[in-house]
């Protein structure tokens, strides 16, 4: 049980990192272009709350046995500021300030906790508090992307949703998961739970949407090109027209 209970820690620590690293692409358009586009940079600084404190949570004097999530989110805590910066510095104003408030709001919320568990709890009552506060801002950052869920529904398009992004969100979930059953940790089974369900969803939406874009941009060629050969016949029906008067 602990051999199997290390092995999926690593793999998720794998995974979790695949999942940090995923979106370099989507970083990669998005300075080339110099504009964040339609993507979310919300998703990104709820990633960063859910590393900061679900990294606080795993060191020893707060969650013993906990050290590989520790490791890998702080890390992930590490990638995501490079992320969050990049959307500040490049997003339309109206964003930029949204996800200004957003930061300033994850780090007053991990002062808090670090301040209160430090200060006024210990033992097993830390524990809970940091668990549940780690829990919590991990379902919200697994639930962040409902909004580009929403997007790709409406717009018949993954676009705007990265598959391997989606695809490590179920591999983390799952195997963080698998970790905190084995570790008996609800706080750790719970969120990555809902997290595993969630990637689940994108996939489904990933391989029912991904081959719509290249038919809605066919049929707009299409439709374009009739129009274009509809007012082509027309202006040589007109010609003609004014041939045959004349």
């Amino acid at each position: 049980m602990e051999i199997a209970h290390f092995l999926f820690g690593i793999f998720g620590n794998a995974s979790a990192l695949f999942l940090f690293l995923s979106p370099v692409i989507t970083f990669k358009r998005i300075i080339c272009n110099k504009s964040t586009e339609k993507f979310s940079g919300v998703p990104y600084v709820m990633t960063l709350l859910n590393c900061l404190l679900s990294a606080w949570y795993g060191l020893p004097f707060v969650s013993p046995n906990n050290i590989l999530v520790s490791t890998v989110n702080g890390a992930g805590a590490v990638i995501e500021i490079i992320y969050v910066f990049i959307f500040i510095i490049l997003a339309p104003k109206k964003e930029k300030a949204k996800i200004i408030g957003l930061f300033a709001f994850v780090l007053t919320v991990f002062a808090a906790v670090v301040f209160i568990s430090l200060f006024a709890l210990h033992g097993n009552s830390r524990k809970l508090f940091c668990g549940f506060a780690a829990s919590i801002f991990s379902i919200i950052m697994y639930g962040s992307p409902l909004s580009i869920m929403r997007l790709v529904i409406k717009t018949k398009s993954t676009e705007f949703m990265p598959f391997f992004l989606s695809l490590f969100v179920f591999l983390c979930g799952t195997s963080w998961f698998i970790f905190g059953l084995l570790g008996r940790d609800p706080f750790v089974a719970v969120p990555n739970g809902v997290g595993s369900a969630l990637g689940t969803m994108q996939l489904i939406l990933y391989f029912i949407y991904h081959d719509k874009k290249g038919a809605t941009k066919n049929q707009t060629q299409t439709e374009e090109e009739s129009m274009e050969m509809g007012q082509q016949q027309g202006k040589q029906s007109n010609n003609t027209n004014g041939t045959t008067q004349g």
